[in-house]
């Protein structure tokens, strides 16, 4: 009997961590739904109560976003956004204003800003195909000139290559370059980890607590232009289409490890100081990239990967120099000066 008593006691501790585990687990899961619940239902709310910027246009695949800014007739100049950019036309507000004499166009990938957030695989090809179908279906001249920063330098550069004809130059403001990124691997293996957070709820947490974290380290941002740019973060990070792209990196860095830009194409590279000191072969693989290009300079700013947020002025003022050496048709003799980007 004894013997009996003392196995049941030696089970029960057991049993009483089992169900105040399961107890946990359950409240656990129902926090999340609750969560999940919530989040999506406030998303609806503040997408139903704010205005979209921009104009939509069929690709295959969806729908992307598109935004226009500045002189209508001027030299066009589409702007394309590095990797994991919640918002391109107002990441790109503060270089905008600057290009006020051009006909910019920003030109939002699936995934991002007012885009569909779910696409096809997102490879070099298809991503410039679908640039392609979204710049044929706009009225602006040819040839115009290419922008990209950051992973858009892989973009620019596939571009290039499969439309020489409608490219008249090529600006890389720390554009990546695809013999740096052939190993990348995207964390979480496999599973968009980011994207479950968002969906929970948790990323609308940490903008609602700590919006400095995920603000562009600038002050040439309007108040309107940060708080839509925090709102589109709940809204826009972790979505499938992102997280296909950044899990393609690697093989679209080897799709393009033999491209090389076209001889006749002039190219400027933006290099962020910060990238320069960081990655020793940085410099190095640009002036590589780029020496077979007739007419190609590189220049280094101090700043930041993001130096469209701080250099604007800089950037504006020598992209106008080199395109007039280039071509004095491509650049406007207009001040580069403007009012801000009108994204409400």
């Amino acid at each position: 009997m004894s013997s009996l008593t003392d196995h049941t006691k030696r089970r029960w501790p057991f049993r009483r961590t089992r169900k105040i585990l399961g107890v946990a687990a359950i409240t656990a899961l129902g926090i999340t739904l609750a969560s999940t619940g919530a989040n999506a239902f406030l998303e609806q709310q503040e997408r139903s109560s704010t205005a979209q910027y921009g104009e939509l246009v069929e690709v295959a695949g969806g729908s992307l976003n598109v935004v226009r800014a500045g002189t209508e007739g001027g030299q066009p100049l589409v702007l394309l956004s590095g990797l994991g950019t919640i918002a391109p036309a107002l990441d790109f507000a503060p270089l905008i204003r600057e290009l006020v004499a051009y006909d910019v166009i920003v030109v939002e990938r699936f995934g991002y800003g007012y885009s569909d957030m779910s696409a096809r695989d997102r490879t070099v090809e298809n991503i410039s195909t679908e640039l392609h179908e979204a710049l044929s279906s706009l009225d602006i001249g040819k040839p115009y000139v290419l922008a990209g920063h950051s992973i858009a330098g892989f973009y620019t550069l596939d571009y290039a290559n499969r439309y020489p004809s409608e490219v008249s130059a090529v600006i890389g403001i720390d554009p990546s370059v695809p013999t740096q990124l052939e190993k990348h691997s995207a964390p979480g293996g496999g599973i968009n980890i980011i994207g479950i957070l968002s969906t929970i709820g948790l990323v609308r947490t940490v903008v609602s607590l700590a919006p400095a974290e995920v603000d562009p380290k600038s002050d040439d941002f309007t108040t309107t232009e940060l708080e839509r740019m925090r709102q589109m973060t709940i809204w826009n990070f972790g979505n499938a289409a992102v997280a296909d792209e950044s899990a393609r990196v690697a093989s679209n860095a080897a799709a393009l490890q033999k491209v090389i830009y076209p001889e006749n194409i002039p190219v400027l590279h933006f290099l962020a100081s910060d990238s320069v000191t960081t990655f020793p072969d940085w410099l190095e693989s640009h002036k590589n990239q780029l020496k077979n290009v007739n007419r190609h300079e590189i220049v280094e700013l101090k700043g930041l990967h993001n130096l469209q947020w701080t250099q604007s002025t800089a950037m504006a003022q020598k992209i106008t120099q080199f395109l007039q050496d280039s071509s004095p048709s491509q650049a406007p003799s207009t001040p580069l000066t403007a009012p801000p980007v009108n994204t409400q």
